[in-house]
């Protein structure tokens, strides 16, 4: 790992962010999705449902389990999860392939039931519509250069939560925005870029 937290070549010669080659597992994601942009309502219900899961683990964690989440929630198709029921939320926490957080799994239900009643590409149109301008992003040299927080994450959790979206602050909305390809935070030198 660089000393000054830049770009690191993995086995392959190629520069990576450092915590794209801190995990096996994370290669191919930093390489190949984050970052990268995502549209569609479920899509985004998906990533948004993740980060929530997120909140207080490592994202590897998640990653890992991504597979069985798609599994306990319908392929995160809103419709589908609007319709769980009492018996679903027990099954849920019941499913050791998925994080059993009964707060996350609430919200995300609730979200769900949210979501539904919005119109179709709403909730993509409300995401990308807090992406910045690139222009006025310089690329991050290194992972010190990369916020947590931005105004346009503020901004987006603030406006989710008005409309009756659970579990998503400015944190958890920023990650959103660089796991969707809202704003580009690979590194100067990483080859994703």
């Amino acid at each position: 790992m660089s000393a000054e937290g830049g770009a690191v070549a993995g086995p392959d010669g190629l520069l990576r962010c450092p915590w794209g080659l801190s995990a096996e597992d994370y290669v191919a994601y930093h390489d190949e999705e984050w970052g990268r942009p995502v549209h569609g309502d479920d899509a985004l219900f998906e990533r948004l449902s993740l980060e929530a899961f997120q909140s207080g683990l490592s994202w590897l964690t998640i990653l890992r389990r991504r597979e069985g989440f798609r599994a306990a929630f319908a392929g995160f198709e809103i419709a589908a999860v609007a319709e769980f029921g009492p018996g679903d939320e027990q099954r849920l926490l019941a499913d050791p392939g998925i994080i059993r957080n009964r707060l996350k799994v609430r919200a995300t239900l609730a979200n769900a039931k949210t979501l539904a009643a919005w119109t179709p590409g709403e909730l993509d149109a409300l995401i990308w519509s807090f992406a910045p301008d690139p222009a006025g992003r310089p690329a991050p040299r290194t992972l010190a250069d990369v916020p947590a927080v931005t105004p346009e994450s503020t901004a987006l959790a603030k406006e989710l939560k008005r409309r009756g979206v659970r579990f998503v602050g400015p944190t958890t909305a920023y990650a959103l925005m660089q796991a969707c390809g809202l704003v580009d935070d690979h590194l100067a030198d990483c080859h994703a870029r």
